[in-house]
């Protein structure tokens, strides 16, 4: 262990790789003492946390305040706001049909582009930082159905073209884009929320069908991909990506070229858990080169994570380089995209959405 770096620094630095779902619409006890003294890296938020814009700029305002006051660091805020079925944003934020409706429109490009100009502007009016979209998956056949409306369709090009058309325009307007679900989840025969499915692929097909609207992301610089929970048995018969050094690391890291930041999908679900707890989903996925460890709903499993991530370090089993490699993303992720300074309106928010002043 190094000398110089006691338990509270070094879980301050693994809290960082965390990224929690919190339980209500107001900062709750839990989530503050995980934003204090784990120097947590992020929030996830639901429909659960979302009232309305106001309320949710002053969420995402106190969060930011809190973040600063206790670690100087801002914290991703992300939402998954991909229009059509996913989308925490509901009316007075502008509502749009989803992936399946623009590339079924017959100017695709047009409607992909007024998306993602709309969404930026709405999510960076209330204090959001990060999309967890566009979802980069190839269709197949009839989807399974937890990705019905989602994919923009079955010609990898065109899917290609149209993610990337909205992750230039979130990212240029400030918002983080999170291409996912790596290495393509278009042919899943079950729902990760429940059951880890098993892809039957070649690595031609996934070559051909899966991988290339993922290196068009990347070369399009990307800032952030979200790995699938599935079974890839032509590129590792015993790990699903999330938790597979060959995938992540081999495959996307050094094969791919992608220096950005590489996130989870939600360690809570059934795809993870109904093999293993959390914590151990969590330091996998972690040795196997992931750097934004997700998990939505039950913050004891932040909890024991970080426990077990610091216990393999201080060990031996990982070295302080692994987590310094994280660290590094993470810190220039937030430097490019995220301000030390909270400069959320609500007059703004009010103006914006044409909202009455509480009480008025």
């Amino acid at each position: 262990m190094n000398p110089t770096l006691d338990l509270s620094e070094l879980d301050a630095k693994i809290g960082r790789l965390f990224m929690a779902g919190m339980p209500g619409p107001v900062v709750d006890s839990k989530t503050d003492a995980l934003i204090r003294d784990f120097s947590l890296g992020g929030i996830i938020l639901f429909s659960r946390n979302i009232k309305d814009p106001f309320q949710l700029a002053r969420l995402c305002a106190d969060l930011q305040e809190r973040a600063m006051k206790y670690n100087g660091i801002p914290l991703f805020i992300a939402v998954d706001q991909e229009g059509g079925r996913v989308a925490r944003l509901k009316e007075p934020f502008t509502v749009f049909p989803g992936n399946s409706a623009i590339g079924e429109d017959p100017d695709p490009f047009e409607k992909a582009i007024r998306f993602a100009e709309v969404t930026a502007k709405e999510m960076r009016l209330v204090g959001l930082n990060m999309d967890m979209a566009p979802v980069l998956d190839v269709r197949r056949g009839e989807p399974e159905k937890h990705l019905s409306g989602r994919m923009f369709g079955n010609d990898p090009e065109a899917v290609g073209t149209l993610g990337l058309t909205v992750i230039k325009v979130l990212q240029e307007r400030g918002v983080m884009a999170v291409a996912k679900h790596f290495p393509g989840l278009g042919a899943a025969p079950l729902d990760p929320h429940h059951k880890l499915p098993v892809m039957d692929l070649t690595g031609k097909e996934l070559e051909k069908a899966d991988l290339p609207p993922f290196k068009g992301a990347i070369d399009g610089g990307v800032s952030s991909i979200m790995t699938s929970h599935a079974v890839y048995p032509c590129l590792d018969p015993e790990n699903p990506a999330t938790l597979s050094k060959k995938i992540i690391t081999d495959l996307l890291r050094e094969k791919l070229g992608f220096t950005g930041l590489v996130i989870t999908d939600d360690l809570d679900m059934g795809a993870i858990t109904g093999g293993m707890q959390v914590a151990e989903g969590a330091l996998r996925a972690f040795e196997a080169g992931t750097d934004i460890l997700l998990i939505c709903n039950k913050q004891k499993g932040v909890h024991e994570s970080i426990k077990a991530i610091r216990w393999h370090i201080l060990k031996g089993n990982i070295t302080f380089e692994r987590l310094h490699h994280s660290l590094e993303r993470i810190g220039r992720a937030k430097k490019r995209y995220l301000k030390k300074e909270i400069n959320i309106s609500l007059s703004g928010v009010e103006d914006y959405f044409d909202l009455k002043k509480p009480g008025a």
